[in-house]
């Protein structure tokens, strides 16, 4: 399941792709618009800027702004920097990997079809952007 902070990144995210140009956009117009509480927001922001996501200028006509552009950021790379793993359990994920106590992978149903299900979700969330949620 989708943190509510990786949910309302994704809102941000979708904003200020729906923005006509890549121009500086406060945060306090992304939080009134979207319904963000501000103060979780300016974190949400800082490490989307942390991560190389977006960029950010202070003073006036100042705000955050894209880094790079939406066609080029995955959703499963904001997804990772903000919630962690993907993979449903950890004895599966590949960034964040963690050996089950007490389980043998080798012969273990549950591992086998953990592995399917974040193969399925990859195959989605790694070719889909921030542009395509943006479309909509």
């Amino acid at each position: 399941m989708l943190s509510k902070k990786t949910q309302y990144a994704f809102q941000a995210l979708m904003y200020l792709a729906q923005q006509d140009n890549n121009e500086p956009v406060l945060i306090a117009e992304i939080s009134k618009k979207k319904k963000i509480p501000l103060k979780f927001l300016e974190n949400i922001l800082l490490e989307l800027k942390k991560a190389g996501i977006l960029g950010s200028k202070k003073g006036k006509g100042g705000g955050y702004f894209f880094a790079k552009p939406p066609k080029d950021i995955q959703l499963a790379t904001v997804m990772r920097l903000l919630d962690g793993p993907i993979a449903l359990v950890s004895c599966v994920s590949l960034y964040f990997y963690e050996k089950c106590k007490n389980c043998d992978e080798k012969n273990c149903g549950l591992h086998d079809i953990m592995t399917q299900v974040r193969d399925a979700n990859l195959r989605i969330l790694e070719k889909r952007t921030i542009a395509d949620i943006a479309r909509k």
